[in-house]
């Protein structure tokens, strides 16, 4: 496994993550097993992973609750990593989308925050967050003041009840006004090898300003593991019947795409979803990808992508095939 800094900070994580959305269930992603999630953040932790990331709103606090009862005993393992400003207590907000009914609203108002942070402690059962993330930024008609969002997060860093600041879904003009505040050690960005926008100014203002990223959806939704052929149906809600590469057209082009693979995956040894990993980690600025997994068997496997060294000719190869399906969008 390979381990990197997280900016600033002195929080230094491994280079493949884990993400816990789909852990919290919910109509978005169905029912879960809690006992098969759990042994499956135990199965990372013991191949090397070392950020685990969750946030509150995955399952209404039930991802925290299960990350929370996985790393019991473990807790200096790990560098956990959850967020805030989704919430759902009140009608203070800006809403965002309704789910189960309740209406998730983003707020970053101070007086929330701190209701946030606490809520996820318990359900952690930690007495201290590692990297504590802005999940949605702020919009009117209820936009908090970014200064007032960053005063309270220092406020609880100098309270030892967080380590570090981390901002995702945030642009480079947002992370402007977040850096005149104080420090912030990360973003956490969507980026694949299909859907590389961030490349065009996220990315290198990131680089610039010693900022890292933590990259999620760098499988698309498990798409790039070659698991999910053109027969594969999900539930009507489900998540992935929101994204345009699962349309049958676009798919069967992604399919044939890690089918001219193959040659790579016999040369490194290893599967696609680990071809996929590696390469999203070797790219400039990229500090970690965050793959989520329910199961121990996904999870071992996506750790042991972080292992694999890709040759720069095999990542241009595969930069390029992925142009030629996916032009960079600007």
């Amino acid at each position: 496994m390979k381990y990197r800094n997280l900016g600033l900070s002195d929080l230094n994580a491994s280079a493949v993550g884990l993400g816990t959305w789909a852990i919290g269930g919910g109509p978005w992603w169905g029912d879960t097993d809690d006992a098969e999630s759990i042994r499956a953040i135990q199965a990372s932790i013991d191949e090397g992973v070392t950020l685990i990331d969750t946030a509150p709103v995955y399952g209404f606090g039930h991802s925290e609750e299960i990350v929370g009862q996985a790393v019991r005993g473990r807790r200096d393992k790990v560098v956990i990593a959850t967020k805030c400003g989704l919430w759902w207590g009140d009608d203070t907000g800006t809403v965002h989308f309704e789910q189960d009914g309740r209406t998730v609203r983003r707020c970053l108002e101070p007086r929330t925050l701190r209701i946030e942070v606490e809520a996820s402690l318990r359900r952690l059962g930690t007495d201290h967050i590692d990297l504590y993330q802005t999940h949605a930024q702020a919009v009117e008609p209820f936009k908090t003041p970014i200064d007032d969002t960053m005063a309270c997060l220092i406020d609880l860093r100098q309270e030892g009840k967080i380590r570090a600041v981390g901002v995702s879904n945030c642009s480079p003009a947002q992370m402007d006004e977040y850096r005149a505040s104080g420090v912030i050690v990360s973003n956490q960005p969507r980026y694949s090898i299909l859907d590389r926008t961030i490349e065009k100014s996220l990315l290198p203002y990131c680089r610039q300003h010693d900022i890292a990223v933590l990259a999620y959806s760098p499988l698309e939704q498990g798409l790039l593991t070659g698991k999910i052929g053109m027969d594969t149906t999900f539930a009507q809600k489900a998540f992935r019947n929101q994204l345009p590469w699962f349309i049958p057209d676009k798919r069967r082009s992604v399919l044939d795409l890690l089918a001219g693979w193959k040659s790579l995956t016999d040369k490194y040894a290893c599967t696609l979803s680990q071809l996929v990993i590696a390469w999203t980690i070797a790219q400039p600025g990229v500090t970690v990808a965050l793959c989520g997994a329910r199961k121990a068997a996904d999870a071992l496997e996506n750790a042991r992508a972080g292992s694999v060294d890709l040759l720069d000719e095999d990542i241009a190869l595969m930069r390029s095939d992925a142009e030629a399906l996916a032009p960079l969008h600007v």
